[in-house]
């Protein structure tokens, strides 16, 4: 991010005394938004789900068997009171990554 506005900064110093003004312009445009943003009320995430084997294994399109010996290859397994479980979200963005 800061690249971009050394950048700009750099564009400014060359820019016509006419264009001036619409540069500032630009610059409250910029701020209003970002101060929009900031003053937004944050709105929490969804509570994540939790999925057994059989169910991570068919989003996955694997066998239960598979996935249950090999679920140390998936950052979003855990062991939870004795049982496997798999996180929904952290399935979904696995699943996001490798279709790219």
């Amino acid at each position: 991010m800061r690249k971009h506005l050394d950048e700009i900064l750099d564009a400014v110093r060359t820019l016509e005394r006419e264009q001036l003004p619409r540069f500032l312009g630009d610059l409250r445009e910029i701020e209003a938004v970002a101060l929009g943003r900031l003053s937004a009320p944050i709105t929490p995430a969804p509570p994540d789900e939790s999925l057994n084997v059989k169910q991570a294994a068919k989003r996955l399109g694997i066998s239960p068997s598979y996935l249950y010996k090999n679920h140390g290859h998936y950052k979003f397994a855990r062991h939870e009171g004795g049982r496997l479980i798999f996180s929904a979200s952290g399935l979904e963005k696995y699943l996001q990554s490798k279709s790219r």
